[in-house]
């Protein structure tokens, strides 16, 4: 089945796509600043019960300043930076992000007599480790609106290759999400219960990812993208009876440019 749903969707996928083909600029020695526009398209495998995958296009919109970065509704806010010779960069941000994890019965079969789950904001802090080509990425966000009144931290480790006006970036990544958010998406609460849905206490979750993107600036005066990232489930996720899914693959293509 193919299909292109939900605003959400699209909104998480420009945020997506926006953040990751700025990333080589902002990996420049002298990274531009201003407003930026462009064009996506990902197409994402889902692994609730009733999808497939969503081809999703959209515009993408963007703004980096000096310690402001917005994109799309990622924002990010530099608290502290320190450049030290031995370790490389630094960098304390502040962030809000928002979580495009809800559903409601209209969805899905799956889903038909649930609690609508809904989309939420998350806020926290995150810290960047960046010494030549290699980049550590830690954070943990909570969730600012008490939808789920969960958390979820991050580890990404990636490395960055250049031939010419091409830039490679392969990456792994890890995350911890706790049982209140892992319950709240994935779980089958007692009331929603039925011959074909059991009642499911989703516990905490491990989450693995390996990417892969290209960059180059050769195209059109901007920044064109393409990655390719595959996930890995844990079992409190993927033993729900939403999903019939424990692994998914991202692919997407962005091309943006700065006003």
């Amino acid at each position: 089945m193919l299909t292109i749903r939900k605003p959400f969707a699209l909104t998480l996928l420009a945020s997506l796509l926006l953040s990751g083909a700025v990333s080589a600029q902002q990996n420049a020695p002298t990274a531009p600043q201003g407003f930026l526009y462009g064009v996506g398209v990902g197409i994402n495998q889902e692994i609730y019960q009733g999808y497939k995958r969503r081809v999703i296009p959209l515009p993408l919109i963007g703004y980096r300043g000096e310690k402001l970065s917005v994109y799309g509704p990622f924002v990010t806010y530099e608290l502290a930076k320190w450049t030290d010779t031995e370790l490389g960069d630094i960098r304390i941000n502040a962030k809000l992000a928002p979580r495009f994890a809800g559903f409601d019965d209209s969805d899905s079969d799956v889903f038909a007599g649930m609690a609508k789950r809904k989309n939420s904001l998350d806020a926290g802090v995150g810290i960047q480790f960046q010494r030549d080509q290699w980049t550590l990425e830690a954070e943990t966000l909570a969730d600012a609106l008490n939808n789920s009144n969960g958390q979820e931290s991050k580890l990404k480790l990636s490395y960055t290759l250049r031939s010419g006006p091409l830039q490679i970036t392969p990456e792994a990544g890890i995350s911890y999400a706790t049982s209140k958010l892992v319950d709240y998406y994935y779980g089958v609460r007692q009331n929603e219960a039925t011959a074909n849905r059991a009642f499911y206490e989703a516990g905490s979750a491990f989450n693995y990812h390996l990417g892969l993107a290209f960059s180059t600036p050769i195209f059109f005066g901007g920044m064109t993208r393409l990655g390719v990232e595959h996930h890995w489930y844990d079992k409190s996720i993927s033993d729900s009876p939403l999903t019939d899914r424990d692994t998914g693959v991202t692919v997407f293509l962005a091309w943006s440019r700065f006003f």
